[in-house]
């Protein structure tokens, strides 16, 4: 809490317009963060394939369905292969007013080998875990709680495994990954960064997690003043753990939860290319 006022103390200290651009500007300008995913395990035929990862929507607090409509465009003019989604979707499922138009929104996301999800500390809260899964289901995207996926282009493949929630769900990696090839390059959905440490000890490539929202308020030479639990250690951008073995990104998220402010920390999605 003592955090949380301090990030409301500094952007009053800013005046009048650092807290209207901190409220209405700067939770509008998107960036896209693009990467390359390096690895001998990636074979010929995974070349370019790409990945657009988005996370942490919280639609309904700050963030509204006309919002999320404009992601969809943004999202579809990247033409990605695979569309991954880190957990969130709304602030409070409890209070929220689902409706099919948000469904109708996540189906017209498109992409040629599949939707995925998991699911974040959001989505279990307020006895969203089954509504949130209906929607999602609607929407077209499917849930890996625990388990995994071997995407194939051509001959190549990889994992793709996921699983529930650190805070609210019952995490299981080892769950997650039985029956994958360890052989394969294999990137894991976690919502929660610091979960990393982990799945440092699993034959995981890549982490892609969310939860921090970058700290939403970052102030020079200070950074971030309040990031919840399980984003403590691992904030924001890419982080290398296992003597170069795992390659952790942390997603800053679209949306904003708690204070309805971003600060020198833009809202984000990534598009990831595979290369041989």
């Amino acid at each position: 809490m003592k955090r949380i006022l301090g990030s409301v103390t500094a952007l009053v200290g800013l005046g009048g317009g650092g807290y209207y651009y901190a409220r209405d500007v700067e939770p509008r300008l998107l960036t896209t963060t693009s990467e390359n995913l390096t690895s001998s395990k990636i074979p010929p035929e995974l070349d370019d394939f790409t990945i657009v990862l988005f996370s942490d929507t919280h639609i309904g607090f700050h963030y509204s369905l006309e919002q999320f409509a404009d992601l969809t465009d943004d999202i579809n003019r990247l033409d990605p292969d695979l569309i991954v989604f880190s957990g969130d979707l709304v602030d409070a499922p409890d209070t929220y007013n689902w409706n099919n138009e948000l469904i109708q929104l996540l189906q017209k996301l498109k992409a040629n080998h599949g939707k995925y999800w998991i699911y974040g500390n959001h989505d279990h809260g307020g006895y969203g875990t089954e509504t949130v899964k209906n929607v999602m289901d609607k929407g077209g995207f499917e849930l890996l709680q625990n388990t995994h996926k071997t995407i194939k282009r051509d001959r190549g493949q990889f994992v793709l495994a996921g699983i529930d929630d650190v805070i609210l769900g019952k995490p299981d990696l080892k769950m997650a990954l039985s029956g994958a090839d360890p052989d394969l390059f294999t990137i894991l959905l976690a919502h929660e960064p610091d979960y990393a440490d982990n799945t440092a000890h699993f034959p995981v490539d890549v982490q892609l997690s969310g939860h921090s929202h970058g700290g939403q308020v970052r102030l020079p030479f200070i950074g971030h003043l309040y990031t919840p639990l399980y984003a403590q250690k691992y904030v924001q951008g890419k982080h290398v753990l296992d003597e170069g073995n795992l390659a952790l990104y942390v997603n800053r998220g679209i949306g904003t939860t708690r204070l309805p402010y971003r600060f020198f920390c833009r809202p984000e999605m990534h598009i990831f290319r595979l290369k041989s």
